[in-house]
């Protein structure tokens, strides 16, 4: 099932497959946020606390193993180019937050991971598999990469707002169709 292309030879919309992992990633990343949210509003250490912290890796650990999957996908099949009459600015902007997105996706599973191990908590995914000890507990770590975490999911969270908002300008205001190349039912 092949995109039609467009004249500069790049695909006029995403793949199935590019689709799939976008949707997975971001409902992933909405629910492991929300749950981090949640879960850290918690006071002490409850029962139902330390199975949401479990919950909240196991999330982080898939995402991370999607995002893996979505960046050889994109290293290897091309982006849509961008809408005919887009400024230049905004087709920087654009590529400029998705690089920074891709980063960022990769990047805070693994400095969760790694406050994890900081902390002496071991990440074991799905109850079944534990993760390698890369580091070991650290009083010195442990506050910076919490610290890391949590500010590298604000960033996120403000460039995927940033993000969302460009796309529903697009499909509201330009109605270029640029949002329909990943939400192929909009066209």
């Amino acid at each position: 099932m092949g995109s039609i292309g467009s004249s500069t030879g790049a695909p006029a919309r995403y793949t199935p497959t590019a689709i799939g992992l976008h949707w997975l990633i971001a409902f992933g990343i909405f629910a492991a946020f929300g749950l981090g949210l949640y879960m850290t509003g918690i006071p002490g250490f409850t029962p139902t606390k330390l199975k949401l912290f479990s919950w909240h890796k196991w999330l982080g650990v898939t995402i991370f193993v999607l995002a893996v999957l979505r960046v050889i996908w994109r290293a290897t099949h091309a982006a849509p180019a961008v809408a005919p009459g887009t400024p230049a600015w905004q087709a920087r902007a654009a590529a400029a937050a998705h690089h920074l997105l891709y980063l960022l996706i990769i990047v805070v599973p693994i400095t969760g991971y790694l406050y994890s191990l900081a902390a002496g908590v071991p990440v074991v995914y799905l109850g079944l598999w534990k993760l390698p000890v890369l580091i070991e507990a650290s009083d010195t770590w442990k506050p910076i990469l919490q610290n890391a975490h949590i500010w590298l999911n604000y960033l996120m969270a403000a460039i995927v707002v940033v993000h969302a908002a460009a796309a529903i300008k697009h499909q509201i205001i330009d109605r270029d169709g640029t949002l329909g190349r990943m939400i192929p039912f909009l066209r």
